[in-house]
């Protein structure tokens, strides 16, 4: 895959807790940048990404760092939506989202998704599936799809940046992958659970993010020279306060992990 310094890739690893990607063994994912801990800026997948998409990624509200903070600093400045910042974005696009503002900027605007809210089918989708040139839902079908489908439109380009967006969904409910040892439809993490099978979803995720790290390895080396967002849209609660799963304002929802490259640069080492 030819990938420019000007391009981006962003991931969202759907529901992952912070809690998880620090115990899992992701040493592809963890090789972005430092790990930060970070606040998702919606409880559920539709509402953070139309945030994200509008520019407002994950951020660390303790620090005044551009990027991490993007009340600070937008790694992703749409024109003319929200206050500017303190210091200058990242990307600075005009456009209805970040993705037509990359289009706009002659940008090979290429996603794939797994989360029932990118569905085609839907009308509310195409708030977040509008603006792509390329976009494909995969569904439970796996990243596997995701990532071949994600390859074969990069390679038709070679002469454009790449905006690629990729949503993970093997870390959502019911945290499977492909030739996971349980059954597909066993779902230990359902809204008003009575059973305490907060264990098994500690570890299921855990290994799913493992699995997520083992397939991704090959773009994120593609991309490491370029600019990378790795990050949750929001977490899932596992029985604190008696609450199970996402869809509901708690800090198990809210805390994500978040991690960034920047034109080849972990978001540490930058100059700010």
């Amino acid at each position: 895959m030819r990938v420019t310094p000007d391009s981006v890739l962003f991931i969202t690893i759907d529901s992952c807790r912070y809690d998880t990607f620090v115990s899992a063994n992701a040493p592809a994912m963890k090789k972005v940048s430092a790990l930060y801990k970070a606040q998702a800026p919606a409880h559920f997948t539709y509402a953070s990404h139309a945030a994200m998409f509008a520019g407002f990624t994950p951020g660390v509200a303790e620090l005044a760092t551009p990027f991490l903070n993007p009340k600070f600093a937008r790694l992703f400045r749409l024109d003319r939506a929200g206050a500017a910042g303190h210091a200058r974005p990242g990307f600075s696009v005009s456009g209805t989202d970040i993705v037509d503002g990359f289009r706009n900027a002659r940008y090979a605007t290429i996603g794939a998704a797994a989360m029932g809210w990118f569905d085609p089918k839907t009308p509310v989708s195409k708030k977040l599936t509008g603006s792509f040139e390329q976009f494909l839902f995969t569904g439970d079908k796996g990243i596997a799809t995701q990532l071949a489908f994600i390859e074969k439109q990069a390679a038709r380009e070679t002469r454009r940046n790449l905006f690629v967006f990729l949503n993970v969904g093997e870390t959502h409910v019911p945290y499977y992958f492909e030739g996971a040892p349980w059954d597909r439809t066993d779902n230990p993490c359902l809204p008003f659970q009575k059973v305490d099978r907060a264990a098994e979803c500690r570890e299921r995720q855990r290994l799913c993010c493992e699995y997520v790290d083992r397939k991704l390895a090959p773009l994120l080396e593609s991309f490491a020279d370029a600019t990378i967002v790795l990050c949750g849209d929001h977490g899932d609660c596992w029985g604190e306060d008696g609450l199970w799963e996402h869809g509901i304002s708690h800090p198990m929802t809210l805390t994500v992990p978040l991690l960034i490259r920047y034109h080849g640069r972990p978001v540490e080492d930058l100059q700010v």
